[in-house]
């Protein structure tokens, strides 16, 4: 079996398991992001996560919590093929040497090439997703967008193309791409020095699942530990309204997040998203091993 064939089918699986472990999380950052920011005198929204869940489950019930999911679903194999298959043709154009290790600087290149890749991919999902779990959120705002009311992903795709065209589908490209290339390459240059840390070496193929589910974790944690705040900002872009947009790109969307909510508000959400990012990724690290493993 090919490279790229065995890249595809650990890249599948490694995407199912971090979207099943992950998604709850992602639900409620998402809300926590798109919340209008209150008026003075007024209390926000939601006052934390446990507020955000447990608003959400009595207003939408447990199911509430996978909200969108099904876009990044029908798509998480695509996403990880492209992640985990751009990486793998990656490592061998910047090899050396047939054979040879990559160094984990390498392994940066790497992860930032396939971050260039995804990002293509990533946005009109992820624009899909987040204005279905963004509706509750925004409801009794002022935003325009709240006055639909979506009926699904395909609804969602519907009314996008209606009022913005297929350029409409793009939006929040770029902060989707500097989330993406930076978070990639901190991720596997993180996790590929991490396993070689546990295993003493360059050779991490005896590693136990433990060291991997670690190693995961951590990489996943250092992404968006990294990169939040571009993910916050193409957040409000991605579910602000087609005909009177709030904003006018990403920096004017970084100003009005500053001057109305200060440095904070660029970490918006920050507690469920690190809370999702060790179970996701050690789950999808993991399962990419594992995978990759038994197709050797």
């Amino acid at each position: 079996m090919g490279d790229v064939a065995k890249d595809l089918a650990a890249g599948t699986i490694g995407g199912a398991a971090q979207l099943i472990c992950g998604h709850p999380f992602d639900t409620i950052k998402v809300k926590l992001q798109s919340q209008p920011v209150p008026l003075p005198g007024q209390l926000p929204k939601y006052s934390g996560a446990f507020d955000a869940v447990k608003q959400t489950i009595a207003s939408e019930g447990p199911r509430g919590l996978y909200k969108g999911m099904g876009v990044p679903l029908a798509t998480v194999a695509a996403f990880n093929a492209v992640l985990f298959t751009v990486r793998g043709q990656m490592e061998t154009l910047v090899r050396s040497n047939p054979g040879a290790p990559l160094t984990v600087n390498q392994q940066f290149v790497c992860g930032a090439g396939a971050g260039v890749a995804v990002s293509v991919l990533a946005c009109p999902t992820e624009l899909i997703k987040c204005r279905l779990q963004a509706q509750s959120a925004l409801a009794g705002s002022e935003t325009a967008t709240v006055a639909v009311k979506y009926g699904g992903p395909m609804d969602v795709a519907r009314h996008v193309l209606s009022e913005g065209g297929i350029r409409g589908l793009f939006k929040g490209l770029v902060p989707t791409m500097a989330r993406e290339i930076p978070g990639n390459a901190i991720m596997f240059g993180v996790y590929e020095a991490l396993k070689r840390k546990f295993a003493g070496g360059t050779d991490t193929s005896g590693l136990s699942r433990g060291s991997l589910i670690v190693a995961g974790g951590l990489a996943g944690a250092s992404f968006w530990f990294i990169v939040y705040p571009t993910d916050v900002i193409k957040s409000v872009i991605q579910v602000d309204d087609y005909r009177n947009p709030k904003f006018s790109g990403s920096f004017d969307a970084f100003r009005k997040i500053q001057a109305s909510q200060g440095f904070k508000g660029l970490y918006k959400g920050f507690g469920p998203a690190m809370a999702r990012s060790i179970p996701a990724n050690a789950a999808c690290f993991l399962a990419y091993e594992m995978t990759r493993s038994a197709l050797a």
